[in-house]
């Protein structure tokens, strides 16, 4: 059995960084005066009182090694622009801060951009961070009658409303031959659910990693279905605000470039990355493994056959109700700063 660990203190930063600027004037720019995509030196760009907000969903792990290293406040200080970081629980926050102008850079899930876009939220999909295989899943505990998705019938199952895992739930269930009237709907932030999944309160959780590989392998609970088993993926993706992008387009690649040396550093220092993160977090390290199995990001164009995933999730959804109007998700995603940044 794995030794008892504080599992709402662990959202280790496999989900990914976020950025933004907590003035909206901090970032008013002349697109005139900003570098090209390309990256290019333009020594008429200004950078004056332009902030540029990182944040993680949790503490430590890669992004707890870019705070350390500065690797983010060394390439962005270069350019007289400074660096801050965030937290927040989950994607839809996250939105929130966007449409607020408080984020610049959000990574996240399938779900929130599709929300997002159909509320007229300004921003663009600017890489592929998860291939959403094993990512997300429904979990119950280990002790569990319940052995199918056509158990969940008159069932508790916690979600947070908004984010992939809402979506992965109720495309599981249609695809059962379930109503979404058949479940007791839960609506709550991972914090708050994994107590209840806990103690009893609620029967089943979906939910994303690394709370998927927390509860399994400590002996909580197990994978009732994920991605790879029902054929519904749920990828991440990174996010920029429009307005950021267009004042400053050479920031949008710096942004994905740096983040590509981070992850590239992961990847070929994978026992000193391991071990931080179980250090850091007081956690074994066979937890961090798995959560790498599961949620192994990745930093790449977003391909057709993915944007097409993406407009069938939103066809879903707005079949649902969650979203109120029809959208063409392919007019948020923008390739070029990521095919840039990986020259």
């Amino acid at each position: 059995m794995v030794k008892k660990y504080n599992l709402i203190a662990v959202l280790l930063v496999l989900i990914l960084v976020v950025a933004g600027c907590g003035n909206a004037n901090n970032n008013a720019g002349n697109g005139e005066d900003a570098k090209p995509v390309d990256g290019s030196s333009n020594p008429n760009a200004s950078y004056d009182n332009v902030t540029v907000k990182i944040g993680v969903q949790g503490k430590g792990g890669l992004f707890g090694k870019a705070q350390e290293q500065k690797w983010f406040e060394d390439e962005f200080g270069e350019l007289g622009v400074k660096v801050e970081w965030l937290e927040f629980q989950s994607g839809p926050p996250m939105i929130e801060a966007m449409a607020s102008n408080h984020l610049d850079f959000a990574g996240m899930g399938n779900m929130p951009p599709i929300s997002a876009q159909a509320a007229g939220i300004d921003f663009k999909i600017i890489s592929q961070l998860l291939n959403g295989k094993n990512n997300v899943a429904i979990i119950v505990p280990n002790d569990s009658p319940i052995k199918s998705i056509a158990d969940l019938k008159g069932k508790k199952v916690a979600v947070t409303k908004g984010s992939n895992a809402y979506n992965f739930l109720y495309q599981v269930l249609q695809k059962a031959g379930l109503d979404n009237s058949d479940i007791q709907e839960i609506q709550l932030q991972p914090d708050e659910t994994q107590p209840s999944f806990e103690s009893g309160k609620v029967d089943a959780w979906a939910v994303w990693d690394p709370y998927i590989t927390l509860n399994t392998l400590s002996g909580k609970g197990k994978v009732l279905a994920d991605g790879e088993s029902e054929g519904v993926l749920s990828p991440s993706f990174q996010l920029v605000r429009s307005d950021f992008a267009n004042d400053y387009p050479e920031l949008v690649t710096l942004y994905l470039k740096t983040f590509e040396q981070a992850r590239q550093w992961e990847a070929n220092n994978q026992e000193e990355a391991f071990q931080r993160y179980a250090d850091e977090r007081n956690i074994p390290i066979d937890l961090v493994e798995g959560i790498q199995s599961r949620a192994a990001m990745i930093n790449i164009p977003v391909s057709d056959e993915t944007i097409a995933n993406q407009q069938n999730t939103a066809n879903f959804q707005f079949e649902l109700g969650t979203i109120r109007k029809e959208i063409n998700v392919a007019d948020v995603f923008d390739n070029q700063y990521i095919e840039e940044a990986l020259k």
